[in-house]
């Protein structure tokens, strides 16, 4: 699970996590206690964890958010929900493992959980396609969404890709009308949408599953109209060097903070001391709490109110006011 890379405002807690572990291993070896000299390292690397995790730049969220041993969609069923059973393919063309989705339990409640899937190694990014559906995936999240409608159970999605396949299969079968035709479906869904923003939640690909009741964010998550890098290579003809990408980063108002002002996220989920990466099961509990109580409110509205409010909601979003 491990990634070959450290990120590099990370090398300081890299270098006192390889101490403290090869001072464990010596007393191992050695059959001796160090618990003395590990208690003072272990409350350093906890200060130096918040330390940093506190003063991140939007460029470092980025790739926070990026980071490979984040928990993904298939994490967070684990750990979150129980009873999960998988559903498979849009039923027109195959199966996309971009994007994973099927029945699960929160709280013992029957949901419909669907979201987007990235690898851990390239093995696995080749076969998920690297977190970016092709318009079957899309439409395979419809088809999901659809039938809890038709059950009356509420619909769970969690958002983590760079944005959606832009290859030419991919153009060639629909991708934005797929994309478009989500959009339009779950801004009239008769259930309960919650959607959580875990990772990289970029562009029109991240919103096809984000038409919810309410957007939830990790605290270290990123939700943008376009990658940095894109946007650095547009407006300034460079999006390699960090700096032109830090200064995208900022302009974008991609963080969690940035969004909650801007009311386009309805809350923000705290990560552990850290990062999600660095304790799975605290930000799959994390995420569990906010969910259920974000289903919790919602399940006291008819359908036709929150088709309503949930339209008023996005149609809200943009407006200039003086």
């Amino acid at each position: 699970m491990a990634s070959s890379t450290t990120m590099e405002f990370e090398k300081p807690i890299a270098e006192l996590e390889k101490q403290i572990d090869e001072l464990k291993k010596t007393a191992g070896k050695r059959q001796m206690s160090v618990t003395e000299e590990i208690a003072p390292l272990e409350r350093k690397l906890d200060e130096l964890r918040a330390e940093v995790y506190k003063n991140l730049s939007p460029l470092q969220r980025v790739q926070v958010a990026r980071n490979n041993k984040r928990p993904f969609t298939l994490d967070y069923l684990q750990l979150a929900f129980t009873d999960f059973i998988e559903l498979h393919g849009d039923r027109l063309y195959r199966e996309d493992a971009a994007i994973v989705g099927g029945w699960a339990r929160l709280e013992g409640e029957t949901v419909m959980v669907i979201g987007h899937q990235r690898g851990r190694d390239t093995k696995e990014n080749l076969k998920r396609n690297f977190g970016m559906p092709h318009p079957e995936g899309y439409r395979k999240a419809l088809r999901l969404m659809k039938l809890a409608e038709k059950f009356h159970v509420p619909v769970i999605t969690f958002i983590d890709t760079p944005g959606a396949w832009a290859g030419l299969g991919a153009e060639e079968r629909g991708q934005s009308e797929a994309i478009a035709r989500n959009l339009f479906e779950m801004s009239r869904l008769e259930v309960p949408i919650v959607s959580t923003v875990i990772g990289e939640g970029g562009s029109g690909g991240a919103l096809a599953l984000g038409v919810a009741d309410r957007v939830l964010m990790m605290e270290n998550a990123v939700y943008s109209v376009i990658t940095v890098e894109g946007c650095a290579a547009i407006l300034w003809k460079d999006g390699k060097s960090p700096e032109m990408r830090e200064r995208a980063a900022s302009a974008l108002r991609i963080t969690a903070q940035d969004l909650l002002e801007l009311g386009v996220i309805d809350e923000i989920i705290p990560e552990p001391v850290g990062g999600a990466h660095a304790n799975h099961e605290a930000a799959a509990q994390a995420v569990h709490q906010a969910v259920s109580r974000a289903l919790e409110e919602l399940g006291r509205y008819r359908p036709e109110k929150l088709v309503r409010r949930r339209r008023e909601k996005f149609l809200a979003m943009g407006q200039y006011a003086e």
